[in-house]
Formats: C-alpha cells, sequence, structure tokens
C-alpha cells in the first residue's frame, strides 16, 4: 500500500525501538523522519551512513531500516534487514515477530513458523504468536484448495505507480473511480513516507467494446496536492465520500472524510464531515445503499487495537449523522481493520491484519448475525487473498464479481499496488451415476431414477443399456436419488453441492436388490437360547426401516433361523419368538403392522452356499447346502461352529408390493 492506504498504518506511528546516540547528522535527520512516518526518506539516510553506527547499535539500526522497508509495503527488502538485524543482536526481541511477518507475506511458511516459534520462546506470552502460526497453517490450506474466483490483473488502468481502491459511478458498471499516485495525480512533491506522490481520484471508462479509457483525474473540487483517494459512491452517483489526508509540521498527517455533490458544472466544492476531534484519523468511508449508515475507519478512543471501523447513522439523508458507534470485537481486533464496503445486501467486506489471513491484510466477508448481535466473520481466502496485502473490495449488486487492490508480484502487475477484477464463473455440475444388480453387480437397463433437490426440483430419467443415467446438479443445493424397477427394492442415493466452489462431475453407484431371493439381515443379535433382541441388533434393523419406508408398497416376512442343534420342536418356538421380535421392533419404528409376517423356520432350511460365502469361507463348496450331514463330515471344530453361525441368521422376503398405505 501506498500513500492514502499506507498511512493509516503509520500515522502517528511511534517508534518500537528506542533510539540509541546516533553518530551522524544524517542518522539524526533519518531518525526525525523515521518518527514523524517519512519511511521512504528515512531508510536512504540509514544506508548510508549505516557504517558509522557502533557495533553495539548495529541491530537497532538494521532493525529500523526493516521497520522502513515493512512501514513503506516492500516486504521482500524488509525481510533482508530484519535476517540481517537478528544476527547483530537487536535490542527488542519483536524483530523475530516482524522477520516471521514478512517471511508470510513473502509465501515462506515454513521459514515464517520457525520464527514465529523462536519469537514464542522469547516471548512466551503474546498472543500474536500463535496468531500468525494459525495463519501459516490455513494460508497453505487455502492454496492448495483455491475458491471458484478468477482473478484478472487491471493492466489498462494499472501504471507503475500505486492504483488502488476502486468505486463505481455508473449502473452499468462501466465508470470507474479509484485512486493512485500516477504521475498525473496533482501537486510536484513526493511523499516522505512512500517516494511516490500524493495520491489523487482517478476516472476510467469502459466502451462498447471493452476498452477502458486512459485514466484522468477527477475533474472539480476534488483533487488537491494534499492525498485524497477511497471513494464511496452514493447509489444514485450524485454524491462522493472520499478521504483526504494533509501534511502537517515534521511530515506528520491527518485525515478526514469529506462529501461532494455532483452537478451539470461538475463536482461541487466539498465539505468535511465532522465525525471525531480534529486530532483523530477518519478515513476510508463507505456509504450504505440508502445513505443512512456510513461506515469509516478511525483511531477513535474505545477501539481494540489499531485502526477500527465504526459508523454512524442518521434517520434520512437530509440529517445529521450520529455519533460514532465502533462494530465491535467481531469485527475489530488488535491489529488493524480498513477499507469497509457495504454490499446493497446488508454483507460487510473489509480488509485486516487482525483476524487470521495469508499475510498483510486479507479481505473478509462479515454477515450480520440472525439475532442481530454480532457478524458472521469470513476470510475470501485464495485466489482473493494473497500473501501480499489484499483490499479496498467492491462487488456488482447482483452478480459474484468486481474489483478489488492487491500487493501481490505476478507477471501482470506495475508497481506496488496493482486494481485486480475478479469474477465468480458459472458452476457446473453434473451427476454421474450407475444401476446395478447388489448381488451379482450386473447392470440394470430401463431403472428409473428420481432425483429430488432441496431447491424442490424433481426429476427422473431412465437408465441405458448400461445401467448408466446423467443428471446436471444446481449450486448449493443437496439431493435424494431413488432408483426403482420391477422386482427390486427401491434403491437410494445422496449427495450435494453445499460448499462446492469449482465445477466438478460427481459420480455415484447405485444397487438395488432383488426381491426374487430372501434378503438376509446382517447383524442380528440374541443371547443363547433367548429371543430378545441385543442392542447392537437396532442399528441394522433401522436400516430396515429405512428401506420399508423407502418401497411403501411391499409387504415382507420376517424369517428367523436356528442352527441344527437343539430339537426340531424346540427350535421353531425359539426361531418364531425371534421372528415376532423382529417385528414388534419394527411397529415400534410405526411400520403398519399389516404390512409384516413373522415365521420361524427352525433348522429346517440350512443355508445354501453362495459367491459371497466362499469369499468369506473358503473352506466350503458353492452349491453345497449346510445341513448336518455336511457339518458331520467337517474335521475341524472351529469349521462346524462357523457353519453353525451361518445358518444362525434373520432374513427377510417380499410376500407382495400390493400394499396400500392408509
Amino acid at each position: 500500500m501506498r500513500g492514502i492506504a499506507k498511512l493509516l498504518f503509520v500515522l502517528g506511528f511511534i517508534g518500537i525501538f528506542v533510539n540509541g546516540e546516533a553518530q551522524t547528522n544524517r542518522l539524526k535527520r533519518a531518525n526525525a523522519l523515521y518518527d514523524a512516518g517519512g519511511y521512504f526518506e528515512a531508510i536512504e539516510l540509514y544506508r548510508h551512513d549505516l557504517d558509522k553506527v557502533a557495533k553495539e547499535e548495529m541491530g537497532l539500526y538494521l532493525t529500523k531500516i526493516g521497520d522502513c522497508y515493512r512501514l513503506i509495503g516492500n516486504a521482500r527488502q524488509a525481510e533482508i534487514w530484519y535476517s540481517k538485524a537478528i544476527l547483530r543482536d537487536p535490542p527488542d526481541p519483536r524483530v523475530y515477530y516482524f522477520y516471521a511477518e514478512m517471511l508470510k507475506m513473502n509465501e515462506k511458511y515454513d521459514e515464517a513458523l520457525e520464527q514465529y516459534q523462536k519469537y514464542k520462546q522469547l516471548v512466551p506470552n503474546d498472543p500474536l504468536t500463535d496468531f500468525g502460526i494459525q495463519s501459516c497453517d490455513l494460508a497453505k490450506k487455502w492454496m492448495e484448495s483455491p475458491s471458484g474466483y478468477e482473478v484478472l490483473n487491471m493492466r489498462a488502468i494499472n501504471s507503475k505507480q500505486s492504483d488502488f481502491s476502486p468505486a463505481y459511478l455508473s449502473d452499468d458498471y462501466s465508470v470507474l473511480l479509484f485512486t493512485s499516485s500516477r504521475n498525473e495525480a496533482t501537486g510536484t512533491k513526493n511523499h516522505a513516507g512512500t517516494g511516490e506522490k500524493f495520491t489523487d481520484i482517478f476516472i476510467t471508462q469502459r466502451d462498447k467494446k471493452g476498452t477502458w479509457s486512459t485514466p484522468r483525474p477527477l475533474d472539480g473540487n476534488i483533487n488537491t496536492p494534499n492525498d485524497e483517494g477511497t471513494p464511496s459512491v452514493t447509489a444514485n452517483f450524485n454524491k462522493i465520500y472520499f478521504t483526504r489526508c494533509r501534511a502537517g509540521k515534521r511530515n506528520k498527517l491527518g485525515c478526514e472524510i469529506l462529501v461532494s455533490e455532483r452537478r451539470e458544472q461538475g463536482w461541487l466544492t466539498p465539505e468535511v464531515l465532522p465525525l471525531a476531534p480534529d486530532s483523530m484519523v477518519v478515513a476510508h468511508p463507505a456509504i450504505s445503499a440508502d445513505e443512512l449508515t456510513l461506515y469509516f475507519v478511525s483511531n477513535i478512543p474505545g477501539g481494540y487495537g489499531g485502526k477500527d471501523i465504526w459508523k454512524v447513522t442518521r434517520n434520512s439523508p437530509s440529517d445529521n449523522w450520529g455519533e460514532p458507534v465502533n462494530l465491535g470485537p467481531d469485527i475489530n481486533t488488535r491489529g488493524n481493520e480498513m477499507f469497509p464496503f457495504i454490499h446493497p445486501d446488508g454483507t460487510l467486506y473489509f480488509s485486516s491484519d487482525g483476524h487470521p489471513g495469508m499475510g498483510g491484510l486479507d479481505i473478509f466477508r462479515a454477515k450480520a448475525k440472525e439475532s442481530g448481535n454480532g457478524w458472521e466473520v469470513e476470510n475470501m481466502r485464495y485466489p482473493i487473498n494473497s500473501p501480499a496485502d489484499d483490499f479496498g473490495i467492491i462487488f456488482e449488486k447482483d452478480r459474484e464479481a468486481g474489483y478489488f487492490t492487491s500487493r501481490r508480484h505476478d507477471s501482470g502487475t506495475r508497481g506496488g499496488d496493482n486494481i485486480f477484477v475478479f469474477y465468480l464463473p458459472e458452476l457446473i455440475f453434473n451427476l454421474l451415476g450407475d444401476v446395478k444388480d447388489e448381488k451379482t453387480g450386473m447392470p440394470l437397463a430401463n431403472a428409473t431414477v428420481q432425483m429430488v433437490g432441496s431447491d424442490g426440483i424433481i426429476v427422473d430419467t431412465k437408465t441405458d443399456v448400461r445401467g448408466n443415467f446423467k443428471f446436471s446438479l444446481n449450486p448449493a443445493t443437496d439431493y435424494v436419488l431413488i432408483a426403482s424397477l420391477k422386482g427390486y427394492l427401491n434403491g437410494k442415493g445422496r449427495e450435494t453441492t453445499r460448499g462446492v466452489q469449482l465445477s466438478q462431475d460427481f459420480k455415484m453407484s447405485i444397487t438395488l436388490t432383488s426381491t426374487a431371493r430372501p434378503i438376509e439381515l446382517p447383524n442380528i443379535f440374541y443371547d443363547y437360547d433367548r429371543w430378545e433382541l441385543r442392542p447392537e441388533s437396532m442399528a441394522a434393523l433401522d436400516r430396515l426401516v429405512e428401506v420399508l419406508n423407502d418401497n411403501p408398497t411391499i409387504i415382507i416376512e420376517l424369517g428367523a433361523h436356528t442352527d441344527s442343534r437343539g430339537t426340531m420342536e424346540y427350535n421353531y418356538e425359539l426361531s418364531q419368538k425371534r421372528a415376532q421380535s423382529v417385528v414388534n421392533y419394527l411397529i415400534e419404528k410405526g411400520i403398519p403392522t399389516a404390512r409384516l409376517r413373522a415365521k420361524g423356520y427352525a433348522q429346517s432350511q440350512p443355508k445354501v452356499v453362495d459367491e459371497q460365502l466362499i469369499n468369506q469361507y473358503p473352506f466350503l463348496t458353492i452349491g453345497a447346502v449346510l445341513n448336518q450331514q455336511l457339518i458331520d463330515g467337517l474335521s475341524d471344530d472351529n469349521q462346524k461352529e462357523m457353519v453353525h453361525q451361518i445358518n444362525r441368521r434373520t432374513e427377510f422376503r417380499v410376500l407382495s408390493t400390493d400394499y396400500k398405505p392408509e
């Protein structure tokens, strides 16, 4: 950030490190500039006489140079000078923290973590350390899984200097205001803190071919030789709120918010809004669509740390503004919260270096809680955010698109801060599925597949000869799919596109169970010689309840089978009671009694070995009947017990499909 943007970080800044005895007049001037926020000019003076600094003060002055580079937004040079300072016994351990911060902003997250840990050893109770460590972990995660936004550098309007904080000046988004320190800005002097010209508000317009005009300073009485910038325009585009910062003694600067109305002859002379005492910083306005709330940034007493976001309200656009109200700890932190933008839907966007982020300033989205008390704050993640400073975002009213500012370094950046365009591409989701026989795995052609969405949409299709089907899905929607085919129980699947931010194809396979043969219920357990269901059986029976609810016209028989031990008469009675206990459980779960039959089979229907059993018990032979004769032929007692266990089972079979629910 440069000029008016960087100003809020350094305004009224008190040097973190105590000045040593300056050995030369040049170092004295450098220290005075440092204390006044003239960091750009101080750098050259420090570097020129660095060889004249006493050995015991070298760590201090190397740190000061690192501070200057950090505070003008040059993280790369700041990293270099902090690393030098650490080798020369700096007087304050916070140099390790700032070194870690610069490494983070230069996307060296693992190295940054090491420096945070070193700082934590020296200053174990500083919560900023854990905050930095958390930010590094989140940044790596977000870069591996970016959001769906596309981001492009606005090369057509960016200059070799700093360009930032755009604002719309037309309802078709073809006219854009922004802040710039380019050579065409008013005045002849350079800013001692940034080395660039004082900023002005510029205007550019897009023609029908999509080409942006050469930016020019905004007409009228807006721009002066001081810093002007961070414009916010009313919904009717007839008023502009903006920041002006004036230079004073020893290069100290003060900021205030002004408002100007547009007439046929142009913008009228701006008026200062008396929002806070003259000694306070007031900057970065954001006017709501109804013009009844003005958000701004300030260091008014009663805040939470550095610069906070505040608001003032009024009952009508012609009323005076009320007293400033801090947005509270959900928004404001020990760090700096800046560059607010209020969306017409009430969502607040802002930048912060005090919430967990990727490095420097990150852009955040905040929505008021349903209770009306506080905010839900969310990081916009990568690629809206980057390891560098990201701020000054604006949105179109009805589309996830707009502009923002970033100091990121890529092949298209020019100068310090650049304006980027972003948009959320149309998300395309397809569901590619198939329907198969559960037992054989063979595809089932001509099965009906119905899809029900949480958005109220219901569609259906038929599977092709390979059992395949396809649906298009909508974003942020939950889906239930039900597959059906005569002779089979209905099958079900679920899918969701909620939280999915990139176009993709989803895959699903639905298996259907044939009603032509009994269907075993796995994991139905009883104690020895008892018929009461054990607790671990409930999960399997709850799945049966779901099957019955998904197939509301079927009537089933619950059959219980015992092993061959015990008399036939006794086992018939035991198995009947076991089958009835399952029926009773289903009735308790709301299944109509008319849909259920209980039957005990004792040991009269031993299991026939199929491929599934062969996979579990390779000592068996496919097609074999697990009767007493087979069991007696086994020499291994463990194998005999396994066969008895296989025969002890609970099954259901479909008796009819013509039940009519009341």
